[in-house]
């Protein structure tokens, strides 16, 4: 595929960053650094440094301009500012999600400074990362008998030394935060989270619910996608996912692997062919409520035209229920304790979605070899509101054992985790149970009864509170 973005801002800017090998470079030298930042040889001849590094630099390709700003700002020697302009453009190509200013200003408004700045050193460090806290000296500069304080001197003072000074709406309005790019702001956002800077799990979690609490209303929010040095690693992810597209095609409770073809390749029309009973299809518009128990009901009354809201409820129930395998205690466990536990209410919650096809392919795992798409389905999907998709995993010992459960299989774990980062990334939200745990009824209601509402209240879910049988 050709890459056809253009990149003359990117260009210009890592050009003027080039053009100083001239100055810290011989001849001699040329072809190293060349070969450092990515850029073509070019011979001396009867060229000047000049020539050579111009030369140079033309022939690198557009599609190779991001490895070269990448390899140039790994050096460390350009200035903050300059930084930062490359940085942008670098970013902006990876589309990220927008946080409007209004927002920005509303977290900072409700974020306790003291919350950022627990350590002095790992904060300044974040920001000399992101922002520009040291202004260029002028010859006014030297002309005045007190130089005007820098933004890192201001900080050192209003922040540290005088912490009463300035609150975290204050730091960001001087840092330029409310004015940055998307990118910037959230790479910010995340940095300010890490582990490099808060050295305690309880206090990373407790500033990403205080951030989440009001950038989820911009269809982002924080999400845990993996862990560092032993501590949680959040990344800024948009709930709308995939691009900001809404689901199309669900297919569920399928009993084999469905035999699909396109009708329209173009619009990504599907037709699933054979028995119409093997897989279910839900192919009407979802909305900003996800898929609600009421809209999976509604759309089964009317596809199988039943005229009774109850008998349409009964059937349903049954249909997914029976998808089930029946090797897997703790599936049936978990489906049928969601709906016991959240009672009527239900109705108006996420629709619990079982065997639901993540890809598909219609060659074998074993045709396909090394490039096959990395779990085929998904335990049960839960199609949230705002986007918001979660996934929940029953994993027995097949999951990472051979030989009937009697040796661990490496390999199976790792593709057990493969699989769970690339879902995370595309903006799923993954829960593992262990077999075991929902094995037993009463062990399963008792963790069940615990998670749900858990479950919902993390995900601004309204109505689970009112479930028949609401957790004591």
């Amino acid at each position: 595929m050709v890459d056809s973005r253009d990149r003359s801002e990117l260009r210009q800017l890592v050009g003027d960053v080039v053009s100083r090998l001239c100055g810290g470079n011989t001849h001699a030298t040329l072809d190293a650094a060349f070969e450092a930042l990515g850029m073509p040889p070019v011979p001396q001849e009867e060229r000047t440094k000049r020539e050579r590094v111009e030369q140079s630099f033309a022939q690198v390709p557009d599609s190779e301009l991001p490895t070269v700003a990448e390899r140039v700002l790994a050096q460390g020697t350009v200035d903050a500012a300059t930084r930062n302009r490359i940085e942008d453009v670098l970013w902006a190509e990876s589309s990220p999600p927008e946080i409007p200013k209004r927002i920005r200003r509303e977290l900072a408004r409700a974020l306790d400074i003291a919350d950022l700045v627990r350590h002095e050193d790992r904060f300044m460090k974040l920001l000399d990362h992101f922002w520009v806290l040291d202004h260029e000296e002028s010859v006014v500069d030297w002309l005045l008998p007190n130089p005007r304080p820098s933004l890192r001197d201001q900080i050192m003072r209003h922040v540290f030394r005088n912490p009463e000074d300035w609150s975290a709406e204050d730091l960001l309005e001087r840092l330029g935060a409310f004015e940055a790019a998307d990118a910037r702001f959230a790479r910010f956002l995340e940095g300010a989270v890490s582990a490099d800077v808060l050295l305690d799990e309880s206090a990373q979690r407790l500033l990403v619910e205080k951030i989440n609490e009001h950038i989820r209303g911009a269809a982002i929010e924080l999400r845990e996608t993996g862990t560092d040095g032993g501590y949680p690693r959040f990344t800024m992810v948009s709930t709308r996912l995939a691009g900001n597209r809404r689901p199309k095609n669900i297919i569920f409770a399928s009993y084999t692997k469905p035999d699909i073809r396109f009708l329209s390749a173009v619009d990504n029309d599907i037709e699933v062919l054979g028995d119409p009973d093997n897989a279910l299809v839900y192919d009407r518009d979802i909305t900003g409520d996800g898929i609600r128990w009421r809209d999976l009901q509604n759309w089964w009354q009317d596809t199988h035209q039943i005229s009774s809201e109850a008998e349409a409820k009964k059937t349903l129930y049954n249909r997914l229920r029976s998808s089930l395998p029946r090797t897997s205690p703790g599936q049936r466990n978990l489906f049928e304790l969601y709906h016991h536990i959240l009672g009527p209410a239900v109705y108006d919650l996420p629709a619990l979605l079982p065997e639901v096809w993540l890809h598909w392919d219609h060659k074998t795992v074993r045709a396909r070899g090394p490039e096959a798409l990395l779990r085929s389905r998904m335990d049960f999907l839960l199609l949230m509101p705002h986007g918001q998709r979660i996934v929940l995993e029953v994993d027995g010992s097949q999951h990472y054992t051979r030989d009937g459960g009697q040796r661990p299989d490496t390999s199976k774990y790792a593709e057990m985790m493969a699989g769970d980062r690339d879902l995370k990334l595309r903006g799923y939200e993954v829960f593992r149970f262990g077999h075991d745990e929902l094995h037993a009824e009463a062990d399963a209601r008792a963790l069940l009864e615990q998670f749900l509402p858990d479950l919902f209240r993390r995900f601004n879910v309204n109505g689970w509170d009112r479930a028949a049988k609401r957790p004591t």
